[in-house]
Order: structure tokens, then C-alpha cells, then sequence
């Protein structure tokens, strides 16, 4: 059984379940995993999260996507086109032109646990600015993607880029409308976000 099938399924109280705010000065703190703390912050953050065993499933959550915002016969901007060949059987009338489309497709370069923020790039937004892009975002990664914070994300981007760094490097972190945010979220761009998460480990 997966994490993330723990992570949804019903717990005991057990000791681990007790908030590190609540436990006794002597318990040692209980760190979550990768990816329990992330689904947790993701979720804070206000991002929608649909968890995913195969392709079925991601096309499926993808589906119902579409369905429930009407975006079916919608423009999507697209810059990664191997999204178009992974999400062919939908037929995608994309386009490279913002203001023509309803929602974003996007991968990201990681899925960061210690805030439930994801790093992108110049490989997923070229060298768009956040508040360029359109305000709602579909982006699909996988499990192998979580790590524990932005320094082992950028750390990873070296490794698998050696020949050319991508520009543009940032996190998304905030998936409320302008009217949920707060002082702390004052200045970034809020964007309504879709993950599509595939089990790949």
C-alpha cells in the first residue's frame, strides 16, 4: 500500500498522530514523510490534488477536470508539447497565445514537501512571468519528483541539466483567489491549481 493511500485512509490515534505543538517537552518530533508533508501543505496552500495509481486514473482526473470547469471545447495554452502526445486522446486545442486560453498544462521540475510548493522553470513556462500565465493550471508529475525542499529541487535541476541551467527558476505556492489571501501572500500570483499526481516509485 502506498503513502498516499495511508495518508487518505483512516488512522488509530496512535502517538504519532499527536501534533509536535502538543506533545510532551521530552517526545522527540515526528517528522512526516516526503510525501505525507507535502500532500499536507499542497492542501494548505489551497491547491486541488488528485492523486493517481496509473495513466487510467490521471486521464480519468483529467476528465473530470475538463468537465467540471467546461473546458472541454476551451483553448489551453501549452508549452511542453510532450503533454500533447500524453493527453492525445482528448484532442487539446492548444495554443501559444495566452489570452486565447482558458487554463495552463504544465509538468514541473518538483514537488517540494517543506511548503507544498512546486519548482518550476523555463522548461515548463519558457520565460513567462507567474502573473502572465493564465489563472487556472493543470499540472501533472510524479511521485518521483517530491523532494524535501527548494535546495535539493535546485541541486536536482543541476544534476539533469549539466549542458544548459534552465532560466527562470521559481515556485508556485499559492492556489487561492486574491480575495483568500493574505498580508504574507501579498505581491505573488495566486493561481487556481490542479495536480495530477502519478504513483511512479
Amino acid at each position: 500500500m502506498s503513502l498516499f493511500r495511508k495518508l487518505f485512509g483512516k488512522k488509530d490515534q496512535n502517538e504519532e498522530q499527536i501534533p509536535n505543538q502538543e506533545r510532551g517537552k521530552y517526545m522527540p518530533e515526528v517528522k512526516l514523510p516526503v510525501d505525507e508533508r507535502f500532500t499536507i501543505n499542497f492542501k494548505a496552500n489551497g491547491g486541488k490534488f488528485l492523486y493517481c495509481e496509473n495513466m487510467e486514473e490521471v486521464k480519468d482526473s483529467f476528465n473530470s477536470i475538463l468537465l467540471e470547469n467546461k473546458w472541454h471545447e476551451d483553448k489551453v495554452f501549452i508549452i511542453d508539447e510532450r503533454l500533447s502526445l500524453l493527453f492525445n486522446d482528448f484532442h487539446l486545442n492548444s495554443t501559444r497565445k495566452i489570452s486565447e486560453s482558458s487554463y495552463f498544462l504544465s509538468t514541473c521540475e518538483y514537488l517540494i514537501s517543506d511548503d507544498g510548493s512546486l519548482l518550476i522553470s523555463s522548461n515548463q513556462i519558457a520565460e513567462k512571468k507567474l502573473g502572465e500565465l493564465p489563472e487556472h493550471f493543470i499540472v501533472y508529475a510524479t511521485t518521483s519528483q517530491l523532494v524535501e525542499n527548494i535546495g535539493e529541487g535546485l541541486k536536482g535541476i543541476k544534476e539533469k541539466s549539466k549542458a544548459t541551467i534552465p532560466t527562470n527558476i521559481t515556485t508556485i505556492k499559492h492556489f487561492k483567489a486574491d480575495d483568500d489571501k493574505d498580508f504574507l501572500t501579498y505581491g505573488s500570483s495566486a493561481k487556481n491549481l490542479y495536480l495530477l499526481l502519478l504513483e511512479d516509485l
